[in-house]
């Protein structure tokens, strides 16, 4: 745990009361530099011309990314600060900066709530059925999948890109998504123009980032795949459920590997308090689990990852029986709207 806050002088504690947890100062202040810092020197190793400092920037520019997902994360669920304003507004900065902004920020939080409340990996779009239906797209994404290419989730957030020219409910955000993509496609093709390796660093970083996330998530929980217009009231499982169907998956014990993703495999801790800050979350998994958990090492997780890329592809369930070989999912993101 980071020690408690602890100020004397007026400055930093007035600046700093909009936190909604009173030890949040010391942590956020650490993310906070850790964050600027990664981008700063990504792009300083990205303009370097060395190839190796080159690879080097982008594994710095995939980790800002990272940390960037799993703070919005964070700000979905209210965790930093007291005033959703304040939360929704630095969810959106983040959104925009690693490309999740195609959708409007409250549709993605109003999902990722679904989730919770639901107790569903909640998606809009079947793209299961639609690749049994063309079997040679399906080929296509299964060689990119077995060449560690995220296929799927690629297509997910596309869709957001899409769904408002295509797809009759999502006619009222037309305006708004056609203002964020000539926005940010023009700003990257200034870049790819300027500065083309700190593009391609981007683009290799932005799949990096996608590969950590699906890491991360796939095995967390094996909840039912439920579409948004399948969703009742009595779609929604008791508690017992969710605790049965959900799983933890830290990256050991080292502290220092699992600030790499802001301790977001100790996921069994944020279910059963999704406003606890990414700070405390293995101090409330040991308090409420200790060695007594459903949680996967990251030596099985890596294995599957590996095993079942391509099958994963069609998977949409998993079963707690497998555990710990299963399948799990892919396509189920928290930063896409549908």
């Amino acid at each position: 745990m980071f020690p408690p806050l602890k100020l004397s002088w007026k400055f930093p504690h007035v600046a700093w009361r909009a936190l909604r947890h009173d030890d949040a100062f010391w942590p956020t202040l650490g993310l906070s530099i850790a964050l600027t810092s990664s981008f700063g020197f990504a792009v300083t190793a990205l303009l370097s011309g060395n190839l190796i400092v080159w690879v080097f920037g982008v594994l710095l520019l995939a980790q800002g990314l990272v940390w960037c997902a799993y703070l919005i994360h964070d700000l979905t669920h209210q965790a930093l600060f007291r005033q959703q304003k304040h939360n929704d507004r630095l969810g959106f900065a983040l959104c925009f900066l690693i490309g999740a902004c195609y959708g409007r920020y409250q549709d993605l939080r109003r999902k990722h709530m679904r989730h919770h409340v639901q107790r569903a990996d909640v998606v809009a779009v079947d793209y299961r059925r639609f690749l049994s239906r063309h079997p040679r797209i399906r080929q296509i994404v299964e060689v990119l999948e077995w060449a560690y290419i995220p296929a799927i989730d690629i297509i997910m957030h596309g869709l957001v890109m899409v769904a408002p020219f295509v797809m009759d409910e999502y006619r009222s955000l037309r305006r708004y998504t056609a203002a964020m993509l000539v926005f940010r496609l023009s700003a990257f093709a200034l870049i790819c123009v300027w500065f083309p390796a700190v593009a391609l660093g981007y683009v290799l970083a932005y799949v990096l980032m996608i590969h950590v996330l699906r890491f991360m998530d796939m095995h967390q929980h094996t909840y039912d795949v439920v579409y948004a217009d399948e969703l009742t009231s009595a779609t929604r499982p008791s508690v017992d459920y969710e605790r049965q169907n959900t799983y933890s998956n830290p990256l050991g014990d080292h502290r220092w590997l699992n600030f790499l993703v802001l301790n977001f495999g100790y996921h069994n801790a944020h279910h059963e308090r999704p406003t606890a800050p990414w700070y405390q979350l293995p101090e409330l998994h040991r308090q409420l689990y200790g060695n007594k958990n459903q949680a996967f090492e990251a030596k099985h997780v890596l294995t599957n990852y590996h095993r079942y890329r391509v099958s994963r592809v069609m998977s949409d369930s998993v079963l707690p029986d497998q555990k710990p070989g299963f399948t799990g999912l892919v396509g189920v993101s928290f930063l896409t709207t549908l």
